[in-house]
């Protein structure tokens, strides 16, 4: 079985080719949890595999969390696919990636650069409070594509200051509150200046704070924009990974895109030999 390992802004993935490769899918779950644990193989914060479209796309894009639960979508994740699929010849410079939630758009800006269109939001509630840890939130809530990906938007001064650690227990806590009935990723972000922002995101599926959420970044700069606190043209979002830009189409009062841009990075290719597996 071969693999490639990619990351975006610190993301990181393993890609199967199951157009080569013709593993049943309901391996996928298994070789998620074995393939992406950190200490005993490969490691990963997701697995990406590629299919045939289904609805006229250049190809489908499954995602599975390193837990192994199946993912509605994935913005860095994405970013990578369409570099990946590009490189291999699936499409061309612009790309059309069918995923569980919707179409996803791609195209490449430069050799490592690439720029997809994120599944439309579905929902959108700027005021939903939540109280967690003896205290009241204020948060934003918010869902792309069908079905919605849930994330929740939580504001908190002083981020840029801060580790994983000193916000771990409220991440878990926003991300299995019941005022999310799917549970959500928690973006929690810091206005540092005009359309800058720092962020970081503890992911369901993963359970733990990850270096990016290309998702969690669009829905944090969507909602910034629609509460008149960021411009939502090419909005600079730092992550412990790196960098990502946001811009978000409006027509007056309607969202019309997301799209998001960044950085993608192949770290190595080769062929999975994870005796877990039984392969």
């Amino acid at each position: 079985m071969r693999f490639t390992k990619m990351n975006g802004a610190g993301n990181d993935f393993i890609i199967l080719n199951n157009l080569e490769e013709r593993i049943s899918h309901d391996r996928f779950p298994d070789i998620a949890r074995i393939l992406c644990h950190r200490r005993l193989s490969i490691g990963a914060d997701g697995l990406m595999v590629i299919e045939s479209p289904l609805q006229g796309g250049d190809y489908r894009m499954l995602f599975y969390n390193s837990d192994g639960s199946p993912g509605e979508m994935c913005g860095n994740g994405a970013r990578c696919i369409c570099r990946y699929g590009y490189e291999v010849g699936l499409a061309g410079e612009t790309q059309r990636v069918e995923s569980p939630s919707g179409l996803v758009i791609g195209a490449r800006i430069g050799r490592r650069s690439y720029r997809i269109r994120l599944t439309d939001p579905t929902v959108i509630d700027l005021d939903r409070p939540v109280d967690a840890l003896g205290r009241t939130w204020p948060c934003s809530y918010i869902e792309l594509g069908t079905p919605g990906l849930p994330h929740a938007v939580v504001p908190y001064p002083g981020l840029s200051g801060l580790s994983m650690d000193d916000l771990r227990e409220l991440g878990k806590a926003l991300r299995w509150h019941p005022a999310f009935p799917k549970g959500a990723n928690v973006n929690f972000y810091d206005v540092t200046a005009p359309d800058r922002l720092s962020e970081l995101t503890y992911e369901r599926g993963v359970e733990d704070f990850t270096y990016a959420c290309g998702t969690g970044t669009g829905s944090t700069v969507l909602a910034l924009t629609l509460l008149g606190k960021a411009s939502g043209q090419d909005v600079s979002v730092a992550v412990p990974g790196g960098e990502l830009r946001v811009t978000i189409d409006r027509d007056g009062g309607a969202v019309k895109a997301v799209w998001l841009t960044g950085p993608t990075n192949i770290v190595c290719e080769g062929e999975v030999l994870d005796e877990s597996l039984h392969i």
